[in-house]
């Protein structure tokens, strides 16, 4: 987790992600920081292997290709300690 901010909020996975593409979008609101992106983007790769992620700290968003579990996209993101959600 990182110092950025306070990420002990962890919501349940949202009913439907956004899909970009052929991947899916997710808004993760406490990613302040590249730190918090490295944290994140790292935590995706190792939960699931051979899935791309992209993680962009300034628009708050994780896109990941290469799988269709989105459950497990947002199991990842949350044990890292950061709240993903639908983007808007």
């Amino acid at each position: 987790m990182c110092c950025c901010s306070n990420n002990s909020n962890v919501l349940a996975p949202a009913a439907a992600p956004h899909e970009y593409a052929g991947a899916v979008v997710l808004r993760v609101d406490d990613m302040t920081c590249g730190h918090c992106a490295r944290t994140i983007e790292t935590a995706v790769r190792a939960a699931l292997p051979g899935a791309e992620a992209t993680v962009d700290p300034a628009a708050k968003t994780v896109t990941v290709r290469g799988t269709g579990d989105v459950a497990a996209i947002h199991k990842a993101v949350a044990a890292a300690g950061y709240t993903p959600s639908t983007p808007a």
